[in-house]
């Protein structure tokens, strides 16, 4: 564990100001953290224990939390990031990489504000490009330097109804129907956490980023994932006649599932796959005493992604990450580089289309 008072720094917000010491942990040896995310109510799979091991062993990436908790105290708050080093994209505090979003586990606006104070202020002497916080809570604002970077949709699905009447919330066509050509079709269904599994969804996943011009991600990261994560990540697989034509990755955390990838064989899309998919893993998630399905975020200008979620009755929320310093540029995943950089995509062979996610995506983050 590392701790860093700041004696000479006094931490002020609008309604008080006082002199604190904030301390710096390594979540993956402390072992407070463990128990704190586990009884927090705001906490996902983002702040596990074997997401942030996935992130370290794929990428590098160290992930660090704050907190105002001395070392000998239980642990009452914490902002969560991993430290990014490029010499592509610069270094950065993020929270946290390929993470939809990250709460700030914290008990009050002032105790985030004072917290955001020691981060802008760690941020400067460690010359971060910029530090990025990804907030669910669409009240949570940052005061001084912090300002709004990009704003997405964020989707969740209420898995607290009976199972009947979730179906029947279901978009007729796009929804019910597709299960039910799913069951005509006869295609199988397999979930699991295999080597076999895995190599299934990871074609699936390199068909569907093609189609979008996109390198797909490491298949070393997804196999991190699920062995990092362990039994609360599971690969659910259709088949038609022992060919995989859908297939997704979800995780749990306490009583929410999130739904984190998914990839399909478009020749095979009319068959019901994918809609198969997700109400099976509904239907999983509520046997296991789930409440809670997120689907994860959405470009505000995906409206295929967008319609596709919300014919499942998920509520739309706004999904606002915050950045600091506010004159921070972009970096190669902001909107505008990535249309950019899709025509050369879509001319890379299959190979090399992968070779570039698996040299580029370190640098993402």
């Amino acid at each position: 564990m590392r701790r860093l008072a700041l004696s000479d720094l006094k931490l002020r917000d609008e309604i008080s100001m006082q002199s604190i010491t904030a301390h710096i942990l390594d979540p993956l040896s402390d072992p407070r953290w463990p128990e704190f995310i586990l009884r927090n109510p705001n906490a996902s799979v983002f702040h596990s224990l074997g997401w942030l091991r996935a992130l370290q062993r794929t990428y590098g990436y160290e992930p660090i939390v704050f907190t105002t908790s001395a070392p000998d105290e239980e642990l009452r708050n914490a902002l969560l990031f991993c430290s990014v080093r490029s010499w592509l994209t610069g270094s950065r505090l993020v929270s946290l990489p390929f993470s939809d979003h990250c709460e700030p586990l914290i008990e009050s606006h002032e105790e985030l504000n004072l917290l955001r104070l020691f981060v802008e202020d760690i941020g400067k002497r460690q010359r971060c490009k910029y530090v990025e916080i990804r907030p669910t809570s669409s009240h949570m604002t940052f005061k001084g330097g912090f300002q709004k970077a990009e704003t997405f949709y964020l989707h969740r699905l209420n898995l607290q109804p009976a199972p009947d009447a979730l179906l029947r919330s279901f978009h007729k066509d796009c929804v019910q129907r597709k299960i039910r050509r799913a069951e005509r079709e006869g295609l199988t269904y397999e979930a699991g956490r295999s080597e076999l599994h895995l190599q299934k969804l990871y074609g699936l996943l390199q068909r569907t980023r093609r189609r979008h011009h996109l390198p797909p991600q490491p298949l070393h990261w997804f196999r991190n994932v699920v062995e990092c994560v362990g039994k609360d990540a599971c690969i659910r697989i259709a088949s038609k006649h022992g060919q995989p034509v859908a297939g997704i990755l979800t995780m749990t955390h306490g009583k929410k599932m999130i739904y984190k990838y998914g990839g399909s064989d478009a020749d095979f899309n009319n068959l019901g796959g994918m809609p198969m998919l997700f109400w099976k893993a509904i239907q999983e998630a509520k046997q296991a005493g789930a409440e809670e399905l997120d689907l994860g975020r959405s470009e505000c200008d995906n409206t295929g992604l967008i319609a596709f979620k919300e014919h499942w009755s998920a509520e739309r929320f706004p999904l606002t990450y915050w950045r600091f310093p506010e004159t921070a540029k972009s970096t190669l995943t902001d909107g505008w580089k990535v249309r950019y950089a899709k025509p050369l995509f879509a001319r890379l062979p299959d190979s090399v289309l992968t070779l570039t996610g698996k040299l580029l995506y370190r640098h993402i983050g």
